[in-house]
């Protein structure tokens, strides 16, 4: 496993363009779509319709409802992703706890499953509710699934960054930049993880005492240990 921080940097710089872009394409779609008061169009929520009628794209603060959108209908969560768990219904029971809607905008496909979302706290990923609201950009694969993200996540004593990238088996790569000291780069893999990077006492799993260089796990357990901070 291997990660190039000039990739991650990159993919940093696309995800902020396009969001910039996005955000200027609909500012300008506001002041073109209808009549105004002193050049200020004030809506509570905008749905825009591709040419078959389905709702593609949802703005708002909250974003409004929509019947298409696969991930706020129950009937079609248990008939697509139903195989996939063993007790769709206690997954479903915890699933009405996550949150799906979001101040900003979402972009939906044809079939109606989230394909980008930009706004002020996120909606949770599929697979559980997040540690703390994320403000920030999440992307999902064609049926759904978050595959990346960059955001601000904020509880009420601290803020941290995070940048993280998806495969299908779970989180595999995450950049963070925590408000207490905790710096550095994750890679998951088939179980197989790896931290490079620098935390404070009781940060890090598997370490008790401050960690400062590169760590690799497997099945629960260190497997190769560098610390500069452990002396290790």
């Amino acid at each position: 496993m291997s990660t190039n921080p000039e990739r991650l940097t990159r993919a940093v710089r696309w995800l902020q363009a396009y969001a910039v872009l996005m955000t200027v394409a609909l500012v300008v779609l506001f002041f073109r779509s209808g009549p105004t008061t002193d050049g200020v169009l004030r809506t509570r929520g905008l749905i825009i319709e591709d040419e078959a009628g389905r709702e593609r794209i949802l703005l708002g603060a909250p974003i409004p409802e929509a019947a298409n959108r696969v991930r706020t209908d129950p009937a079609r969560l248990r008939e697509l992703w139903g195989p996939q768990h063993p007790d769709i219904d206690a997954y479903m029971d915890a699933y009405q706890e996550y949150e799906h809607g979001t101040n900003g905008l979402v972009i939906l496909n044809e079939n109606g499953f989230d394909r980008l979302i930009l706004g002020e706290e996120t909606p949770d990923p599929h697979v559980g509710k997040r540690i703390a609201p994320s403000t920030g950009l999440v992307v999902h694969d064609r049926i759904g699934f978050e595959r990346g993200g960059f955001g601000v996540l904020s509880r009420e004593d601290s803020d941290y960054v995070a940048l993280g990238l998806d495969s299908s088996h779970g989180e595999a790569v995450s950049l963070i930049a925590y408000d207490e000291g905790m710096v550095g780069v994750y890679l998951n893999e088939g179980g197989d993880f790896m931290f490079l990077g620098k935390g404070p006492e009781g940060s890090m799993p598997y370490h008790d005492e401050p960690f400062l260089g590169l760590t690799f796990w497997r099945g629960g357990e260190v497997i190769h240990d560098l610390n500069v901070e452990g002396g290790n």
